[in-house]
Protein backbone atom coordinates (compact mmCIF):
# COMPACT_ATOMS: atom_id res chain seq x y z
CA UNK A 1 0.00 0.00 0.00
CA UNK A 2 1.94 3.52 -1.04
CA UNK A 3 0.68 6.86 0.74
CA UNK A 4 -0.13 9.83 -1.29
CA UNK A 5 1.21 12.11 0.69
CA UNK A 6 -1.47 14.90 -0.99
CA UNK A 7 -3.93 12.38 0.25
CA UNK A 8 -2.89 13.34 4.21
CA UNK A 9 -3.83 17.02 3.22
CA UNK A 10 -6.75 18.14 4.25
CA UNK A 11 -9.16 21.52 3.54
CA UNK A 12 -11.96 22.03 5.55
CA UNK A 13 -14.16 25.09 5.96
CA UNK A 14 -15.49 26.05 9.50
CA UNK A 15 -18.42 28.37 9.51
CA UNK A 16 -18.92 30.42 12.59
CA UNK A 17 -22.22 31.85 13.99
CA UNK A 18 -22.91 35.38 12.73
CA UNK A 19 -24.76 36.07 16.15
CA UNK A 20 -21.57 36.56 18.10
CA UNK A 21 -20.62 40.28 19.69
CA UNK A 22 -17.14 39.63 17.93
CA UNK A 23 -18.59 40.01 14.28
CA UNK A 24 -15.08 38.86 12.24
CA UNK A 25 -14.54 35.69 14.30
CA UNK A 26 -12.58 33.81 11.43
CA UNK A 27 -9.80 36.42 11.62
CA UNK A 28 -10.03 35.93 15.40
CA UNK A 29 -9.81 32.39 15.14
CA UNK A 30 -7.18 32.19 12.18
CA UNK A 31 -5.08 34.42 14.85
CA UNK A 32 -5.10 31.17 17.15
CA UNK A 33 -4.79 29.10 15.10
CA UNK A 34 -1.64 30.23 13.10
CA UNK A 35 1.72 28.32 13.97
CA UNK A 36 -0.48 25.41 15.80
CA UNK A 37 1.27 21.92 14.74
CA UNK A 38 -0.64 20.15 11.91
CA UNK A 39 -2.29 23.53 10.42
CA UNK A 40 -0.65 24.79 7.26
CA UNK A 41 -2.66 27.24 5.70
CA UNK A 42 -5.46 29.61 7.08
CA UNK A 43 -7.52 31.61 5.08
CA UNK A 44 -10.64 34.02 5.64
CA UNK A 45 -12.68 34.58 2.47
CA UNK A 46 -15.66 36.21 4.74
CA UNK A 47 -15.99 37.69 8.48
CA UNK A 48 -17.70 34.39 9.27
CA UNK A 49 -15.52 31.37 7.11
CA UNK A 50 -12.06 30.38 7.61
CA UNK A 51 -10.19 27.93 5.29
CA UNK A 52 -8.01 25.82 6.90
CA UNK A 53 -5.56 23.31 5.17
CA UNK A 54 -4.17 20.99 7.57
CA UNK A 55 -1.85 17.71 7.90
CA UNK A 56 -4.25 14.99 9.03
CA UNK A 57 -1.27 12.64 10.46
CA UNK A 58 -0.81 15.57 12.80
CA UNK A 59 -4.33 17.05 13.69
CA UNK A 60 -7.80 16.56 12.44
CA UNK A 61 -11.07 18.69 12.06
CA UNK A 62 -12.52 17.59 15.45
CA UNK A 63 -9.13 18.61 17.37
CA UNK A 64 -9.41 22.02 15.44
CA UNK A 65 -12.73 22.65 16.44
CA UNK A 66 -12.28 21.71 20.35
CA UNK A 67 -9.62 24.24 20.51
CA UNK A 68 -11.72 27.03 18.78
CA UNK A 69 -14.98 25.47 20.95
CA UNK A 70 -12.81 26.02 24.30
CA UNK A 71 -10.94 29.53 23.53
CA UNK A 72 -15.12 30.84 22.90
CA UNK A 73 -15.95 30.46 19.70
CA UNK A 74 -19.17 29.93 18.41
CA UNK A 75 -20.06 27.79 15.55
CA UNK A 76 -22.71 27.73 13.17
CA UNK A 77 -24.57 24.72 14.57
CA UNK A 78 -27.24 24.36 11.65
CA UNK A 79 -28.27 21.43 10.50
CA UNK A 80 -26.09 21.16 7.48
CA UNK A 81 -23.03 22.41 8.89
CA UNK A 82 -23.55 19.67 12.52
CA UNK A 83 -23.67 17.05 9.41
CA UNK A 84 -21.04 18.26 7.36
CA UNK A 85 -18.86 17.96 10.45
CA UNK A 86 -19.89 15.14 11.90
CA UNK A 87 -19.43 13.76 8.21
CA UNK A 88 -15.70 14.87 7.66
CA UNK A 89 -15.02 13.80 11.87
CA UNK A 90 -16.08 10.41 10.74
CA UNK A 91 -14.06 10.03 8.15
CA UNK A 92 -10.90 11.47 9.08
CA UNK A 93 -11.17 8.93 12.13
CA UNK A 94 -11.73 6.22 9.54
CA UNK A 95 -9.01 7.40 7.60
CA UNK A 96 -6.39 7.38 10.17
CA UNK A 97 -7.48 4.35 11.87
CA UNK A 98 -6.50 2.50 8.14
CA UNK A 99 -3.88 3.98 7.96
CA UNK A 100 -2.55 2.18 12.05
CA UNK A 101 -3.24 5.91 13.97
CA UNK A 102 -5.39 5.91 16.82
CA UNK A 103 -7.59 8.21 17.83
CA UNK A 104 -5.73 10.17 20.79
CA UNK A 105 -3.04 9.81 19.29
CA UNK A 106 -1.62 13.15 18.01
CA UNK A 107 1.21 12.21 15.69
CA UNK A 108 1.76 9.01 14.42
CA UNK A 109 3.79 9.19 10.97
CA UNK A 110 6.59 7.42 12.24
CA UNK A 111 3.83 4.66 12.57
CA UNK A 112 2.47 4.81 9.03
CA UNK A 113 5.85 5.21 7.81
CA UNK A 114 6.65 1.81 9.66
CA UNK A 115 4.05 -0.40 8.66
CA UNK A 116 4.85 0.76 5.31
CA UNK A 117 8.20 -0.34 5.45
CA UNK A 118 7.23 -3.90 6.95
CA UNK A 119 4.87 -4.58 4.52
CA UNK A 120 7.44 -3.62 1.43
CA UNK A 121 9.64 -6.54 0.02
CA UNK A 122 13.29 -6.13 1.07
CA UNK A 123 16.01 -7.60 2.39
CA UNK A 124 16.18 -7.40 5.67
CA UNK A 125 13.79 -9.81 6.75
CA UNK A 126 14.34 -12.70 8.80
CA UNK A 127 12.53 -15.85 7.70
CA UNK A 128 13.46 -17.68 10.17
CA UNK A 129 11.11 -18.81 13.24
CA UNK A 130 10.92 -16.50 16.15
CA UNK A 131 12.58 -20.04 17.96
CA UNK A 132 14.86 -20.24 15.80
CA UNK A 133 16.48 -16.74 15.68
CA UNK A 134 16.45 -16.98 19.68
CA UNK A 135 18.37 -20.55 19.90
CA UNK A 136 21.21 -18.92 17.92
Amino acid sequence: MVIDPTQLIKQREIVFCPLHPDPRQAHSAAEALAGHPGVRDLQVPRDTVLRVEYELLRVTLEDIVQQLDARGFHLDNSLLHKLRRALYHYAEETERANLGCPKGESNCTAKVFISSYRRREHGCRDERPDHWRRYL
